[in-house]
């Protein structure tokens, strides 16, 4: 491969965004992130080879060190179950990475289109062949043009942090060795050509075990391992007599359109109903925030002109392992989409009521809990999952974005004793269940289906929101007084169940106002120049902000991977992590602006977050200014 060649490799390879989350670029062949064509350009033509091959040298070396010596004989070749999402693109890296694998000494299963959680279902599932290790090709809510990889192992999850920047920094290394291009390029033309027809001969027998060990894994995630399970699910299935209930999805042509969706919702009793239903009809914006919803939207207003029993919908992006909601609003008699905010705290206020009805939370007599439980969440989360744990006596633990921050967290609690059954990202959306280590729109829609249906019953012979309710006591009105609801634990409605949220205005991620184009690369130093202008501001503004808001303090925080630092003196300790600004009053957190670089967008993002609505918009427009000072230079 001649020098120019090598030259516009390694501008990909820099133009790539590498992170534990998921290796992703523009793989259309103009370098248009909208082009809905196949072909992929020459570039990551050589990259999908390479992956290929330092993930099978990654499995092999696995493999070796956990051979006992006492064994004898070699190890066996490693399993990769391999699959795609419905971009155009992925068929083509596909091809390319089968039979690269193949040349590298690995067995491959192709499940071909798949989503997210079905490809992890099934590697963790054990089925004959039992798999060391999944890679899945998708960019997630990226535009069309744009496609990546995600690499785990056979327990389901991506790899966890250090392991995954031991395989970014294996990658960087091989490509950087001389003549990498030129081997890796004629690497996919060496497979046996049997055996690349033998992988998709067998392709559908794979997508057919994946389906099958998917759907057995989504029962254990929605209904829980607790002695519980099988009166929790009766008690579900016994209030869709009662209160039946109809589903909208709007698939925009995503993994999910032949995943187990339809199937599943029937079979337990509820109405399902599609739109943008085939494989690879991307009818719109993939990410599932905003005016994405519009449609789904419309959908759900539709149905329930007809059949007034629908009243959620759903829309995943590509690879299905998200879906933000719309609702049937009967105060408003209109359908309304959720922002991302509202339907995490939603799923965590159902699965932490999930846990008292089934018992695994469990009380003294004055009501404290005596459970070592908590929720596990990401840096911009809201506060409202503060308030909701501390309502079920439920503690709260924060990474950094990234959803293998998350769930590493949460394996990390388990090891020190903590029952863990919700984590998520609450900033873009979705929620994870345990025992899974993925989004799931299967798991959001369920946790509102069992708040729904699930109206008595369990050891406090009680429906999830009325223990909810329960357990929040009061509300207050907007005077501050206190307002008791005596209506029938029956006699309320979703729009009631939202209203009873705590009431928190959050930026959306998608907010115009939440995105920034920074030019300083250096993110901790951003965070330093940073410092001094908030510093300084707040000493301006602090008396505005005491009469006004009551805020009388501040305090610096930073999420890096697992951990957040409290009591941050130094911005810049902060590095390319997470970095909030939490304010005070006398007792309690009652704000926040928060800020970090996208490692899977180039983007930097911000948000605000805070119990009075005027306070949110006057941080978000704060923290603009001061962020974009800082990008300046301007410290006056």
């Amino acid at each position: 491969m001649n020098t120019v060649a090598e030259a516009e490799l390694k501008k990909t390879i820099d133009s790539m965004i590498l992170s534990p989350s998921g290796w992703r670029g523009i793989f259309s062949a103009d370098g248009d992130e909208e082009n809905p064509g196949t072909e992929i350009a020459r570039p990551f033509k050589i990259i999908a080879a390479a992956a290929a091959a330092v993930f099978s040298e990654y499995l092999i070396a696995r493999a070796a060190a956990e051979q006992s010596p006492a064994a004898g004989g070699s190890a066996k070749a490693p399993v990769i179950i391999l699959g795609t999402d419905t971009r155009p693109t992925g068929k083509t890296i596909a091809d390319i990475m089968i039979r690269s694998f193949l040349v590298s000494d690995c067995s491959v299963q192709f499940a071909g289109i798949t989503a997210a959680p079905e490809i992890m279902a099934y590697a963790r599932s054990g089925q004959d062949n039992a798999a060391d290790g999944f890679c899945y090709i998708s960019a997630s809510h990226n535009p069309i043009g744009h496609n990546g990889f995600k690499f785990g192992l056979f327990d389901g999850g991506v790899l966890e942090g250090l392991e995954a920047n031991k395989l970014i920094e294996s990658f960087k290394s091989f490509m950087a060795s001389d003549d990498s291009a030129g081997r890796i390029s004629e690497l996919p033309e060496k497979a046996d050509e049997d055996k690349v027809r033998q992988v998709y001969a067998e392709s559908n027998q794979i997508k057919q075990k994946a389906l099958a060990a998917y759907r057995s894994f989504s029962e254990k995630v929605i209904y829980g391992e607790s002695p519980q399970k099988c009166a929790l699910n009766q008690a579900m299935i016994e209030g869709l007599k009662t209160f039946p209930l109809g589903i909208a999805a709007d698939f925009n042509g995503s993994a999910r359109t032949v995943s187990i969706d339809e199937e599943f919702f029937g079979s337990l009793g509820l109405g399902f109903h599609k739109i943008n239903a085939n494989p690879g009809e991307i009818a719109h914006a993939i990410i599932p925030e905003g005016d994405s919803l519009e449609s789904c939207r419309r959908f759900l207003e539709e149905l329930n002109a007809k059949d007034t029993s629908v009243l959620l919908g759903y829309m995943p992006d590509c690879d299905g392992d998200r879906g933000n909601l719309v609702i049937w609003d009967k105060s408003d008699k209109k359908g309304r989409s959720l922002e991302a905010q509202e339907v995490f705290a939603l799923a965590c206020m159902a699965e932490l009521a999930h846990l008292v009805w089934t018992g695994e939370l469990e009380y003294d007599n004055n009501g404290k809990c005596i459970t070592k439980a908590a929720v596990a969440v990401n840096g911009p989360t809201s506060m409202r999952i503060d308030r909701i744990a501390k309502a079920f006596g439920v503690e709260v633990f924060r990474a950094e974005v990234g959803e293998a921050n998350v769930v590493n967290l949460a394996r990390n609690l388990r090891n020190k004793g903590y029952l863990v059954r919700i984590m998520g990202e609450g900033s873009n959306g979705g929620n994870i269940t345990h025992p899974s280590s993925v989004r799931d729109p299967l798991a959001t829609v369920f946790a509102l289906v069992k708040l729904l249906t699930i109206r008595r019953g369990g050891v406090r012979n009680a429906g999830l929101f009325e223990i909810w309710k329960n357990m929040k006591k009061t509300d207050r009105n907007s005077e501050g007084t206190v307002q008791t609801d005596n209506r029938a634990s029956d006699d309320f409605s979703l729009a009631d169940i939202i209203a009873s949220l705590p009431p928190f205005q959050t930026t959306s991620v998608s907010a115009p106002e939440a995105k920034l184009q920074v030019t300083t690369r250096d993110h901790a130093q951003l965070k330093s120049q940073y410092q001094k202008i908030f510093e300084k501001e707040w000493k301006e503004k602090k008396d505005k902000l005491m009469v006004q808001y009551s805020i009388t303090g501040w305090e610096a925080r930073a999420c890096i991977g697992t951990e957040e630092i409290r009591n941050l003196t130094d911005f810049g300790d902060a590095q390319s992590g997470g970095l909030k600004i939490v304010f005070k009053n006398k007792a309690d957190d009652i704000a926040f602006i928060w800020m970090r670089g996208s490692k899977t967008e180039p983007v930097f993002r911000i948000m605000a977050d805070a119990e009075n609505p005027e306070l949110e918009r006057e941080l978000i427009a704060w923290q603009r200014a001061m962020t974009t000072a800082a990008d300046n230079g301007n410290i006056v």
